[in-house]
């Protein structure tokens, strides 16, 4: 029969094999959510400078209409 303290340091290296083996699949998970946290930062990013620059050729094409509107005010 195996000595307690052979069975208990067994027994304690196997737990710290297993708890590593659970930490590195947390790691693992933890690297594929921040992969896919950053695409989704800069989607985000991405559709808002699309956003801007929509935002900004509709001001513009207003403008012109509006200076087309007083211009042709201006005639009458």
């Amino acid at each position: 029969m195996s000595e307690p303290t052979d069975l208990t340091l067994r027994t304690l290296i196997e737990l710290r094999e297993a708890m590593k083996a659970g930490f590195d699949r947390m790691d693992a998970r933890f690297t594929t959510l921040e992969t896919r946290l950053e695409s989704v930062k800069k989607a985000a990013f991405g559709e808002s400078l699309v956003g801007r620059y929509m935002a900004a050729e509709v001001e513009e094409r207003i403008e012109a209409l509006e200076q087309r509107l007083s211009a042709l005010e201006g005639k009458h």
